[in-house]
C-alpha cells in the first residue's frame, strides 16, 4: 500500500509539473490559431505567420500551402482549420485567427484598428469581377467592369475603408465604356453576386452609376464561396464579385469550371487577431 501510495504521489507530482510547463509556454498546442481552410487562403493566412517569424513552410511551399507544409512550429502552435465565413464567429473561442478582411469588416471589426499584424505583401490578391468564360464582351459585363473601375468607386473605397481596403485599379475611368451601347441596356438588369463587405458596399457604388443609364444592378449577397461561382458557371448569374485570382484559379483547377476575370478591383490585406488574446506576445511566451 505505501508503494502504491507513493507511485500515486509521484504520479500526481508528474501531472502537476506538465501541468505547469503547458501554462509556461512550453507545452504542446499551448496556443491555438484559427486559419481559413479553403486552399488559397489558408495558405495565405500561413504565410503571414511564417512573415512574422512564428512558423517555417518547406521550400516548395506557394499558394496552396497547408498546414501539412509546415517544417518548423518551434511554439507548438495548435491550428484549427475552419470555414473563412466563420472564422469571425469562432474567434472568441480561439487564442488568435487569421481573417480575411471582407468577413472581418462584416463582423464588425476594423482591420486598421483591431488586427494585430496585417500582411506586409498582397499585391497578388487582388479581388476580382468574374464572368463565366464567353461573356467577357458582352455589353452589359463591360458596363458592368466599367462602372467598377470608376473613379467614384475608388474615392469611395478609400475614404469608407482607410486602407482596410485598398483600390488596385490602375486608371480609373468616368465609369462608362465608350463601346458601350448603353440605349440598348437600358431597363435591363445586371446580376451579380458578392460577399456583404465590402464588396457589396462597393457594388452599391456602380449600381448608382448604372442607374444613370437606366440599367438595374441586382445585387446578390452570398457568405460562402462557392455558391457565388457556381451560380456564375450555371449561367442563373451574369457574374460574381468576391474572390481574388489564385482562389479563382484553384476554383477552376479543382471543379472544372470555365469562369475569369475581367477587372482586378481592390485588395484586402489578410489579418490576425486576438480572442482570447490581446497581444502576440503570448505566442512567444512574452505575456
Amino acid at each position: 500500500m505505501k508503494k502504491f501510495i507513493k507511485k500515486l504521489a509521484a504520479f500526481t507530482a508528474c501531472l502537476t509539473a506538465a501541468a505547469a510547463l503547458t501554462a509556461c509556454g512550453g507545452g504542446s498546442g499551448e496556443i491555438q490559431i484559427g486559419v481559413p481552410n479553403d486552399t488559397t487562403n489558408e495558405a495565405r493566412a500561413l504565410l503571414l505567420l511564417q512573415e512574422l517569424g512564428y512558423l517555417t513552410l518547406t521550400e516548395d511551399a506557394g499558394i496552396t500551402a497547408t498546414v501539412s507544409d509546415i517544417a518548423e512550429n518551434p511554439y507548438n502552435i495548435t491550428f484549427k482549420e475552419v470555414e473563412a465565413a466563420q472564422l469571425p464567429n469562432v474567434l472568441q473561442d480561439m487564442d488568435y485567427a487569421v481573417i480575411n478582411s471582407n468577413y472581418a469588416i462584416d463582423a464588425g471589426l476594423n482591420p486598421m484598428e483591431d488586427a494585430l499584424a496585417l500582411e506586409g505583401s498582397f499585391s497578388a490578391y487582388s479581388n476580382v469581377l468574374v464572368v463565366k468564360e464567353g461573356n467577357e464582351n458582352n455589353d452589359n459585363i463591360k458596363a458592368l467592369k466599367a462602372a467598377l473601375e470608376s473613379q467614384q468607386v475608388a474615392d469611395f473605397i478609400t475614404e469608407e475603408y482607410g486602407g482596410a481596403v485598398v483600390s488596385t485599379v490602375e486608371n480609373p475611368t468616368d465609369g462608362f465604356d465608350a463601346s458601350v451601347d448603353y440605349d440598348a441596356l437600358a431597363g435591363t438588369t445586371i446580376t451579380v453576386a458578392a460577399s456583404p463587405a465590402p464588396h457589396a458596399e462597393i457594388l452599391q457604388v456602380a449600381k448608382e452609376i448604372l442607374a444613370e443609364r437606366e440599367i438595374t444592378l441586382d445585387i446578390m449577397e452570398f457568405t460562402d464561396y462557392i455558391q457565388p461561382n457556381n451560380v456564375v458557371e450555371s449561367g442563373e448569374v451574369d457574374a460574381n464579385y468576391f474572390q481574388h485570382q489564385p482562389y479563382l484559379d484553384d476554383f477552376n483547377a479543382e471543379n472544372g469550371t470555365h469562369l475569369v476575370s475581367v477587372s482586378a478591383v481592390h485588395v484586402e490585406p489578410m489579418g490576425i487577431y486576438g480572442g482570447k488574446q490581446t497581444s502576440l506576445d503570448a505566442i512567444t511566451g512574452n505575456n
